[in-house]
């Protein structure tokens, strides 16, 4: 049969735009489309295939997830790691049932891990990665909230789960972040930038919790074909298990509606339901397909979609100038709340849906949680992207940044930057000034009291205007004036935190300054290449860094700023600096440390840096298993770098005689 030319176009163009859309998802964190729209787009794609009986090479239908990301340890795991085929149709759901009887589970929107015990230890924790090949992050694991690190099963165990943080420890890191434009987007992102962290202590602070949806293998034991009783086995040796059902034809429909019912409240992020026969043989017995298995489906929930009409789309500016669009429309009913809003993101979705005032649009609430446009009905394409900043009147300027196009406001001097900005400067985790709230420092801006940081330490110039000011008295003052004189000795990284610096949080400062000892000289002059270097910061972050001190107006403010602080003396013991620049490598298990982390503070602490990866630059490589073929001992021997085990790196380098 001859392929439609235009059908075959039509192919490769939703390839490419699904492969886009996955590589931003899973080895970016960030979203270029809904969750409905690439659900469409991937139908769209099925039904081509189907039709013209051609796949594409690179399509999602027939590959799966995206590639590993360099920065970890790459392994391939055992057997492949396939998607589920998915229905919204709740018939069909019973339909693919039968007969027989099944679990039915929460499907968590998180990271698929797999762990590997062996003689009741934790041996090794692998991401599903592009499901053939994860990144291996045991070291991470074993910080997890809820993962046991021993068991009683002796014999080998290998089982898969979700990594997922609550909705309620999103809630509170996100609290902690004073800067709008830091908060983490949703807890999907969070989970799996913190799963996959350099430094495990980051990923111990964000809760990380694990629940296990599959036995892979359990050395020695009798499941009597059943898939309970293996979750049942799971939850003796101490594991959480996914919240499931025991369902068949009869009840099927009232276990889901209850699901839908409890989607909202619970307390972990979820986007649907899985289903899988409880009978292991008659599921293993249908075999799969190049990318499904057939012993399970997932269950993706019907969006409620409601038609309305758009009222107006307001331009929302933040700290850094970004200004963002957000659709307001005639309230509508969805999953049993009243919405009236939806942000747009940034202005290439702004242009994909081609709103226009009074266009008529479909909203739904992404897994039933976060209204979003899903179609625009009209697309007369008519709003006008604003030349000028809403709040300062200063221009504006479209940037891509990824490949993704936002609108940002050039105005340097720009009111909202400049509140954000100091609401940022007087937050907990950076100077700790009470009494400053962002509508008291709007008011103080308003009135001129405040144009650089530095005049927040000469706010006594306007004792009388400020005691006079409705909320204030001389109590509230004296306890803001109070606040403000504290705060004049602070940590360096809280400094630098202060500042507002893109993509620096407190964590970044910290480990900026630990790196370069605290001296500010040093950090103020560093290079990008030299700060993308440093391990757990990257290029993005050290290019932020190095221009924010490149640029004259911000070391102006930041030399004032320094005239009324005293910096915290770190003490550093010259003398104990014996490994001052050099860089060394750890990989594997440690006998003589408790932790990676552990023998990484002690190298620190003596001056040495510890790198993620091998390096021409790299001192030695720390690995007990000199003889595997691991990623990093085959680096090491192509760059001739010198491979150490534990003992022998403590005899030769902290001259520590075992």
């Amino acid at each position: 049969m001859e392929v439609n030319n235009e059908a075959l176009h039509r192919m490769k163009e939703l390839v490419e735009k699904l492969r886009e859309a996955s590589k931003a998802y899973y080895a970016q964190d960030r979203e270029i489309m809904s969750n409905f729209e690439y659900d469409n787009l991937y139908d769209e794609l099925v039904a081509l295939e189907q039709e013209t009986g051609m796949v594409l090479t690179g399509s999602p239908t027939i590959s799966v997830g995206y590639e590993a990301v360099d920065e970890l340890p790459k392994e391939a795991h055992e057997s492949p790691m396939l998607s589920l085929g998915k229905t919204k149709d709740r018939d069909e759901l019973r339909s693919w049932l039968g007969d027989q009887e099944g679990l039915l589970s929460w499907k968590l929107d998180g990271l698929t891990i797999v762990l590997t015990y062996q003689n009741g230890e934790l041996q090794k924790a692998v991401t599903r990665g592009n499901g053939e090949v994860g990144e291996v992050i045991t070291n991470n694991a074993k910080v997890f909230k809820n993962i046991p690190l021993r068991i009683k099963h002796q014999g080998e165990l290998i089982l898969r789960g979700e990594a997922v943080i609550t909705y309620a420890d999103f809630e509170e890191i996100n609290s902690h972040i004073d800067d709008v434009d830091a908060k983490y987007k949703n807890p999907r992102n969070l989970c799996s930038g913190s799963v996959r962290q350099l430094n495990n202590q980051i990923t111990a602070e964000r809760n990380v919790r694990f629940y296990a949806f599959s036995l892979v293998r359990a050395e020695d034991i009798d499941f009597e074909n059943s898939r309970e009783k293996q979750f049942e086995f799971l939850k003796k040796q101490g594991f959480d298990v996914v919240q499931y059902k025991r369902v068949n034809a009869d009840n099927i429909l009232d276990a889901v509606a209850d699901y839908a019912d409890r989607v909202q409240t619970y307390e972990v992020p979820s986007d649907g339901l899985v289903l899988i026969y409880d009978d292991i043989a008659y599921g293993q017995s249908l075999g799969r397909t190049a990318k499904f298995p057939r012993d399970a489906i997932a269950f993706k929930w019907a969006d409620e979609v409601r038609e309305t009409t758009l009222k107006k789309i307001e331009w929302s500016p933040s700290r850094t100038g970004l200004i963002n669009p957000v659709a307001v429309f005639e309230p509508v009913e969805l999953e049993g709340t009243t919405v009236s809003r939806a942000s747009v993101h940034n202005i290439s979705i702004l242009r994909g849906l081609k709103l226009g005032i009074g266009d008529q649009i479909t909203v739904y609430k992404a897994n039933m949680i976060i209204p979003q446009i899903a179609e625009n009905l009209t697309g007369s394409d008519t709003v006008e992207i604003p030349s000028v900043c809403p709040v300062c009147g200063g221009a504006t300027e479209i940037r891509a940044v990824n490949e993704v196009q936002s609108l940002y406001c050039t105005n340097p001097d720009c009111d909202a930057k400049k509140i954000k900005s100091f609401t940022l400067f007087v937050s907990r985790d950076a100077m700790n000034i009470d009494g400053l709230s962002e509508a008291t420092l709007e008011k103080f801006i308003a009135k001129g009291f405040i144009h650089q940081y530095q005049d927040i330490f000469h706010l006594d110039r306007y004792k009388s205007e400020i005691v006079g000011m409705e909320g204030f008295g001389e109590k509230s003052y004296k306890k803001l004036i109070d606040s403000v004189e504290n705060s004049r000795t602070v940590a360096l990284p809280k400094l630098i935190y202060s500042l507002g610096i893109a993509n620096i949080g407190l964590a970044n400062a910290k480990v900026i300054c630990k790196y370069y000892r605290y001296n500010l000289d040093a950090m103020r002059q560093a290079t990008a290449q030299e700060l993308s270097e440093i391990d757990g910061i990257g290029e993005v972050i050290g290019k932020a860094f190095a221009d924010y001190f490149a640029n004259e107006k911000n070391t102006e403010r930041f030399d004032n700023l320094l005239k009324e602080v005293k910096i915290e003396k770190e003490e550093v013991d010259e003398a104990a600096q014996t490994l001052d620049g050099q860089t060394f490598v750890v990989t594997g298990s440690l006998e003589h440390f408790g932790s990676r982390n552990e023998l990484k503070e002690l190298i620190e602490k003596k001056g040495g840096k510890v790198a993620g990866s091998v390096s021409a630059k790299t001192t030695c490589l720390i690995n007990n298993d000199i003889a595997s073929n691991s990623s990093k001992n085959k680096k090491a021997k192509e760059l001739n770098v010198p491979i150490l085990t534990e003992e022998q790196f403590m005899t030769q380098y902290l001259d520590i005689q075992l």
